[in-house]
C-alpha cells in the first residue's frame, strides 16, 4: 500500500439520481441503476475501467434476497475485476467507506451508488427489523408509530407544536417544487392522521429510486470538475439501541458527528437534512445550530422523496451539487438511519473560493 499525504484532499466531482417514484414495478434494481450509473461518469467523461474503487449501499430487507447486492453489479461491470465493496446501510455510508479509501492513498477515484425499492412490500413492518430483538422487535412497533412517539415528546416539552410540524413539511414541498427528481411538489394535503400527532403530509413518501456520486483526491478532482466539493470533513455516530434509554428531543449523536466533522467552525449557508419525518427536522435543526440564516432541505428533502438506502447519499450529493453550481460555498449534508435518529452522518464540504 503506498504511502498518503497527510491531508489529502477528496471531493464529491458528480452527482447524478432518478426521478423518483411510487413504484417502479417493471424496472429491476438494475434497470432502475444503470442510468443513473451511466449519467455519473458522463458527467466526469469517465469510463467503469477509469474507477479505481467501487462502493454501494442497499439492504437485503427491501429486496427480500440475501446478497442482492451482488445482482447490481451487473450495473457495473465486474469484468474486468474490479475492487469493490458494499455496506448495508444507506449509501452515505458507502460514501464514507469510499472517503478513508481514498484518504489510504490507494485510490484515486471512487464511485459510490445506493439504491432502494420500497414499493414491492410493507416498508413500516420491515424496518421493524432494526429494532432490538429481544425487547423491542416482538412488540412490532413500526416506524411511524415511533416517529409520533418522538413528534409526542417535543410536543410535550413545548419544542415544537402541530402548526410548527405543519409548516416544515410546507416549506420542503415548496422547495422541491423545482426539484425534477422529487416525487412529491407543491401544496400538502392537511391529511388524516397516521398516527397521532404525525398526519399524512408529516411523513415520508413511499418510493423506489437510485443515486450515484463520484469522489476524487486532489488534482485528479479539478481535472473533472470545474468546482469540486470539497469533503472538508465527514464523521458518523450512534445512540444507544434501546429507545427507553434515549431523549428522543434530542441528538447527541448528530451533535458530536458535526462537532468531529467540523461544522461548527465556521457558519455553513446551505443545510441538506435527512429528515424523513417533520419533528425531526427540529431535532436536527437545534443539534447542529442552524439558524434562518442557513438554507434548509432546497432540494425539498426526504418529505419529498425518501428512496430507502439511497436518500442519505441524496443528501450528499444534493449538497455538492449546489456547490459545483456556484449555489453555495459551504454546506453540510446529514444523513440518517435506524429508528429515531439513531445513527447519524455528517458532512462538511466546501467549494474553492470564486
Amino acid at each position: 500500500m503506498t504511502s498518503a499525504p497527510p491531508h489529502r484532499e477528496i471531493a464529491v466531482v458528480a452527482f447524478a439520481q432518478t426521478g423518483h417514484r411510487r413504484t417502479s414495478d417493471e424496472l429491476s434494481e438494475v434497470e432502475m441503476l444503470m442510468p443513473v450509473l451511466h449519467e455519473v461518469l458522463d458527467r466526469t467523461g469517465l469510463k467503469t475501467a477509469d474507477i479505481d474503487f467501487t462502493c454501494s449501499g442497499s439492504s437485503d430487507y427491501l429486496a427480500g434476497r440475501a446478497f442482492s447486492f451482488t445482482l447490481a453489479l451487473d450495473g457495473v461491470g465486474a469484468w474486468p475485476p474490479i475492487s469493490e465493496s458494499h455496506v448495508e446501510m444507506d449509501g452515505a455510508w458507502a460514501l464514507y467507506e469510499a472517503w478513508t479509501k481514498l484518504l489510504t492513498g490507494d485510490a484515486d477515484t471512487a464511485l459510490v451508488y445506493s439504491y432502494g425499492k420500497s414499493s414491492p412490500g410493507p416498508v413500516r413492518d420491515v424496518l421493524t427489523r432494526q429494532l432490538d430483538p429481544y425487547y423491542v422487535a416482538p412488540l412490532w412497533p413500526d416506524s411511524v408509530a415511533l416517529a409520533a412517539l418522538q413528534a409526542q415528546a417535543l410536543i410535550d416539552a413545548g419544542d415544537t407544536d402541530e402548526p410548527a410540524l405543519a409548516a416544515v413539511a410546507a416549506r420542503n414541498r415548496e422547495s422541491a417544487a423545482a426539484n425534477p427528481h422529487a416525487q412529491l411538489r407543491g401544496t400538502v394535503p392537511r391529511g388524516d392522521y397516521l398516527v397521532r400527532p404525525l398526519r399524512t403530509g408529516d411523513c415520508p413518501p413511499i418510493g423506489d429510486g437510485a443515486a450515484a456520486v463520484i469522489l476524487a483526491a486532489g488534482d485528479r478532482a479539478r481535472q473533472l470538475c470545474a468546482r469540486p466539493a470539497w469533503i472538508r470533513g465527514i464523521d458518523h455516530r450512534t445512540e444507544a439501541h434501546g429507545l427507553g434509554v434515549r431523549d428522543l428531543t434530542d441528538s447527541p449523536s448528530t451533535r458530536l458527528a458535526a462537532e468531529r466533522a467540523g461544522a461548527f467552525e465556521r457558519p455553513v449557508d446551505t443545510a441538506e437534512l435527512h429528515a424523513p419525518f417533520t419533528a425531526q427536522e427540529i431535532v436536527l435543526r437545534k443539534a447542529l445550530r442552524l439558524g434562518d440564516d442557513v438554507t434548509v432541505n432546497p432540494s425539498g428533502g426526504a418529505l419529498a422523496a425518501n428512496p430507502i438506502m439511497a436518500a442519505g447519499l441524496i443528501r450528499v450529493g444534493e449538497a455538492a451539487a449546489r456547490i459545483h453550481r456556484g449555489d453555495s460555498d459551504r454546506a453540510l449534508a446529514h444523513a440518517t438511519s435506524g429508528p429515531c435518529l439513531q445513527q447519524n452522518l455528517v458532512a462538511v464540504l466546501e467549494g474553492e473560493p470564486r
